[in-house]
């Protein structure tokens, strides 16, 4: 490999992960500061998973806030927290939430939580549920995150799955004005689980105190207040940094295990290469520490770079409006911002000529990233015409914990690498993608397929699912043996270009005609009354299935439903072609989605079919499906 990581340009880059692994994972892992640097870059486990870093003693939270601190960078900002719901603003320096962990990790050290114990973080949008993964990570415990307000039964499997010796919560998260009541929840999850946590730590908040179990709760304040600080524990790099539960098909969440040395050395070095990010640059991933994004790039990846990480409480809208994002970018100078796209689709239906925006100078963001579910070409458009700089659709998993592809603007040669509508751009190095057929076959350009990793995956990326390895094979690697699965479909042009269309089974078989999901929204999407949309395919005894389109209406739009239907219906014929049999088009008042923002296409479609189903755990509120059943019968 010629030259530093910093000094190649993309193909180099990306060739050079492929060709010379060991040696440009090398190169990457002595971009952090390890106790004691691995004695082998790659070298397969005893289930024969290729494993990075072998040998490596760390700490993440050490080198996310002890070493910036020891290179006298102690005063710089690591966190800023901005919460509209409760008027607040606070920034956190380097050095004063290093005082903060360790408090707080002695107190689980006096809680009797040692290396390798779990304990789960079920906790709002505040300082503290930063703190307490760090201080997990510190003493070399192995946090799970929860998100906060999550049903109490969905809770309840995720702590027996876990096994957690504490619980660290709040008594409440706030939801535009709306107060959740964390611990009637968090109680009713311990009554329900079998495993049972010895203690649950309560920070009490102002809007809402919560109710205290003698003999079990302990108040925050007090107990960090009273714990003696803790000093770092030496973790190997094999050693699960935390556990992230997401959505499986049995039902069963699945818990991702991320390792310490992987993790670290993916996240470093994403946040130069791909976000164009250095040491004291502002950051904003706005989305939320219970899921992967708030893992990997609010809580670690700008701290180990020694950015200043935003944690925002609100949302996009009505925290107090649809000007809230501009806000935060102006007044706390963020250079790089990571958004799903459902936020600013959000931004657009409340203020489609983003007329708020003028309120407010945004002239510091020079990147926008979205991610987290596609980024339909509509919307794409408007963010390139509304901020002025460029927007970058990249794609990434819970399980691969950083980005998949992405065009990386800390590479030498960023300018030679234009955007494309409805592309994630390239691969980025470590990844080695692929579009297979239903029977293994490689795909050439322009062929919609299955896309898959060729293994092993880069560092950061899982290597087990948590207590049930059986499982991490059979859905990752069972299918095509040697490619990681990733469940998406999509296609590369003859550029190169990744296009990701959806999950593949959001793929219709129409009469014999195999349609992406996506392909439909983008047609549907582009009309001028249309703020969002979702396309499912509805069983149809005479051809398979037919698409059905719901449609959300941009605020102040009046038109006659069947008209709009019609208009739907002629754009897709001419856009897609007759075979996409596209009739059906019913306005709802809203989607169904998950609580990061993902529209549950196949809950949809379910209740298009008829079908039972259980309840997603993730979906943001359960009564939307009985207003789209509704929908849906009427017509």
């Amino acid at each position: 490999m010629a030259g530093t990581l910093e000094e190649l340009g993309y193909e180099e880059a990306y060739r050079a992960s492929l060709d010379a692994p060991e040696e440009f994972w090398r190169s990457a892992a002595q971009q952090i500061d390890w106790f004691e640097f691995p004695t082998q870059i790659a070298s397969q486990d005893d289930n024969g998973v290729t494993r990075w870093f072998e040998g490596g003693k760390l700490n993440t939270a050490w080198l996310a806030l002890d070493r910036h601190v020891q290179a006298g960078l102690g005063d710089s900002t690591a966190l800023i927290y901005d919460s509209p719901v409760t008027s607040t603003q606070q920034r956190v320096s380097y050095a004063e939430l290093l005082h903060r962990v360790e408090k707080v990790a002695g107190g689980l050290v006096g809680l009797g939580v040692e290396k390798g114990d779990r304990v789960v973080i079920y906790m709002p949008m505040i300082p503290e549920a930063v703190i307490a993964m760090l201080a997990c990570a510190r003493i070399g415990a192995i946090h799970s995150v929860v998100f906060g307000g999550f049903a109490a039964p969905e809770l309840a499997l995720r702590i027996d799955d876990a096994k957690p010796k504490a619980v660290l919560s709040a008594s409440c998260g706030i939801e535009f004005a709306t107060i959740i009541p964390y611990k009637p929840l968090l109680d009713e999850a311990i009554a329900l689980a079998a495993a049972k946590p010895d203690h649950a730590v309560i920070l009490q908040r102002p809007q809402c105190r919560a109710p205290m179990l003698q003999g079990h709760d302990l108040d925050w304040r007090s107990w960090e207040e009273a714990s003696a600080p803790a000093a770092c524990t030496v973790v190997d790099a094999w050693d699960p940094l935390y556990i992230l539960y997401t959505s499986g098909t049995t039902g069963k969440p699945k818990g991702v295990v991320r390792d310490n040395g992987g993790h670290a050395v993916a996240l470093h070095y994403s946040m130069k290469a791909i976000y164009g990010c250095d040491a004291g640059d502002v950051f904003w991933a706005s989305s939320d520490v219970g899921w992967v994004v708030g893992h990997s790039y609010i809580a670690y990846g700008p701290l180990l770079k020694g950015c200043a990480s935003v944690l925002y409480e609100g949302k996009p809208v009505r925290t107090p409006d649809a000007g809230a994002i501009w806000r935060v970018i102006a007044e706390h100078d963020v250079k790089t911002m990571f958004v799903a796209p459902t936020a600013f689709r959000a931004v657009k239906k409340e203020d489609p000529e983003a007329t708020l925006k003028a309120r407010h100078d945004i002239s510091c963001l020079q990147y926008l990233f979205v991610a987290g579910e596609r980024l339909d070409p509509p919307t794409y458009e408007w963010l390139k015409s509304t901020v002025h700089t460029p927007v970058i659709d990249h794609w990434w998993q819970t399980e691969t914990g950083w980005a998949i592809c992405a065009k990386m603007m800390g590479v030498a040669d960023p300018e030679l690498r234009e955007t494309r509508p409805g592309s994630p751009s390239h691969p980025v190095p470590g990844y080695d993608l692929r579009i297979f057929d239903d029977d293994g076959n490689e795909l050439g350009p322009e062929q919609e397929g299955n896309v898959v990793v060729k293994g092993p995956l880069p560092p950061g990326a899982l290597p087990t699912i948590w207590g049930d390895h059986q499982r991490y094979e059979d859905a990752y690697w069972s299918r095509y043996p040697g490619f990681y699965l990733t469940g998406d479909g999509g296609y590369r042009d003859a550029d190169g270009y990744v296009y990701i269309m959806g999950r593949v089974d959001d793929v219709m078989n129409i009469a014999g005609h195999r349609l992406s999901t996506g392909e439909l929204e983008e047609v549907v999407a582009a009309h001028p009354a249309v703020a969002e949309c979702a396309v499912v395919g509805a069983a149809d005894e005479d051809k398979g299935q037919v698409p059905v389109g719901l449609v959300l209406l941009k605020d102040g739009v009046n038109v006659e439903f069947a008209a709009l239907e019609a208009e739907l219906v002629q754009m897709v014929r001419a856009q897609v072609g007759a075979f996409a049999n596209f009739k059906r088009a019913i306005v709802v008042p809203r989607l169904p989605k998950t609580r990061s923002g993902k529209i549950l296409r196949q809950a949809i479609r379910k209740l298009a079919d008829g079908v039972p189903f259980d309840v997603p755990s993730t979906i943001d509120d359960p009564a939307i499906l009985d207003e789209i059943a509704a929908a849906l019968q009427t017509r």
